[in-house]
């Protein structure tokens, strides 16, 4: 069994435990790059982490997410240093017990894998990489007399339009993300639906649960372009009149270790 472990970058305490994991467990270490260089070890344990059995990505929810769009539909394991850890279930402290629990399931052949959703947005002549959390569909900027225009179909069928800040569809991973703070409902993780979400829409309709299966055009007009970003991170400039296509990704996340435990998470955003 090969491992792979991706530590938050900037964080010595993260570094320090990925150090600890490499040391203690009884099966071949790569490192993804930044996390060799912490530990001066890029000479020698710098891998294809998507080529790996398993990956361990340390940090915090924004960690796990790079970890996943770089090596899914590799299993990746969360150790949460962050404070509210939706997708990060393993404390440090138990950490190279539960990586080495996993390495004994997977030689017992008894693994067995949380999946989660990803959508993915693409254009004319653009793709970006699937999300793990949601996509945008954002004006130049936000704001009044800014934003674009709308219209959303759902497999072909109109569901609203109007002018609005943007569009934002989330999975059920996302729910708790930037859906939450644009007023999308919170959505548990086993629920097979993604949510589309008008922002700040002039005389828009409600937050609408669609099928996994269905498949999203956002047409944008009314602005001199636009953006699509994936997570966050990954962006596309677009120019309206254009449609923007958004379905299911082909791959899921695929979760390693304990399960993720919504609940639980959900009291630390209080």
């Amino acid at each position: 069994m090969h491992v792979g472990i991706v530590a938050q970058q900037d964080n010595p305490r993260a570094a320090a435990l990925a150090d600890e994991i490499r040391r203690n467990v009884d099966v071949s270490i790569s490192l993804d790059l930044a996390t060799a260089e912490s530990l001066d070890k890029s000479g020698e344990s710098v891998g294809d982490l998507a080529a790996c059995d398993l990956v361990v990505s340390i940090g915090g929810d924004g960690t796990f997410l790079f970890t996943a769009r770089e090596v899914t539909p590799t299993p990746v394991m969360g150790v949460n240093l962050g404070e509210v850890g939706f997708l990060n279930v393993v404390s440090p402290e138990d950490a190279i017990e539960t990586v080495q629990r996993e390495i004994d399931r997977y030689r017992a052949g008894e693994t067995d894998y949380q999946e989660l959703p990803q959508v993915r947005a693409e254009g004319d002549g653009w793709q970006l990489p699937a999300s793990v959390n949601e996509v945008t569909v954002l004006g130049p900027q936000r704001g009044r007399n800014n934003g674009i225009g709308t219209e959303i179909r759902v497999d072909g069928d109109l569901y609203s339009g109007g002018r609005a800040d943007g569009v934002l569809i989330s999975t059920p991973t996302g729910s708790t993300a930037y859906n939450l703070s644009e007023g999308g409902p919170l959505v548990h993780p086993d629920v097979p639906a993604f949510v589309v979400t008008e922002m700040c829409a002039e005389g828009g309709m409600p937050s609408l649960s669609v099928p996994t299966d269905a498949e999203l055009t956002i047409r944008v007009e009314e602005a001199d372009h636009a953006f699509v970003v994936a997570d966050g991170r990954t962006r596309e400039q677009v120019d309206p009149p254009t449609n923007v296509r958004i379905r299911r990704a082909e791959n899921p996340v695929r979760i390693a270790g304990p399960p993720l435990d919504f609940f639980a998470a959900l009291g630390k955003l209080e």
